[in-house]
């Protein structure tokens, strides 16, 4: 009898053990498939955000190519633009000197000769105007320093102070960007003798 009822007690852990085990077998299989089916949507989720960062580094990539292009464009125009300035000063000093010239004055070909380099001036500031670079229109205007530079000082109670009196050199503007300032004289007030006296004393 002891050993039947033994014998029952093992059967009876053995299939508690068995019923146990597949139960776990039934509750891992079950996790297994909450897992598989939560990887699917991270992975469908990681996906996405890896696409969405792709596309922004793609479009970033875009901007700083183009950036970069442009920069080096401007960067070639802006010194090509400015050592094109010299061609035209070389040419307006050349006019200038020939006018000047005693010995070419009383040459009849002069004015046909100055009517020719005039031709060459305008054709060349015409190109310059289609390349968006503009001459900086300094007279009697006030003087601005972002356009400017003074390169003396003038008394002159006729006009307000600061006012543009000559302009020495054109400036140049490429599109929204200063090539070169204007150097001009600008006007200031006259000093009253007796100030002037007292200044000269001072330094003394």
């Amino acid at each position: 009898m002891i050993t039947n009822n033994k014998e029952k007690n093992i059967k009876k852990d053995q299939e508690t053990k068995e019923e146990d085990n597949l139960d776990k077998a039934k509750a891992s299989a079950n996790n297994q498939n909450e897992v598989k089916e939560k990887t699917v949507e991270e992975k469908l989720k990681e996906a996405e955000e890896k696409l969405l960062r792709s596309l922004a580094e793609i479009e970033n990539q875009r901007r700083r190519f183009e950036k970069e292009i442009k920069d080096a464009f401007e960067f070639g125009s802006y010194n090509f633009a400015k050592e094109s300035l010299a061609i035209l000063d070389n040419l307006q000093r050349a006019k200038e000197a020939i006018k000047n010239d005693e010995k070419l004055k009383h040459n009849t070909d002069l004015d046909k000769f100055l009517e020719n380099i005039a031709i060459i001036e305008k054709d060349l500031i015409t190109i310059f105007e289609k390349n968006n670079i503009k001459k900086i229109v300094s007279d009697n205007k006030k003087f601005d320093p972002n356009f400017h530079q003074a390169m003396s000082e003038v008394e002159d109670d006729n006009v307000d102070p600061g006012t543009i009196l000559q302009e020495m050199q054109a400036g140049y503007m490429l599109g929204e960007r200063l090539l070169r300032p204007a150097l001009v004289s600008v006007a200031k007030k006259k000093v009253p003798e007796h100030q002037e006296n007292e200044g000269k004393k001072a330094e003394k």
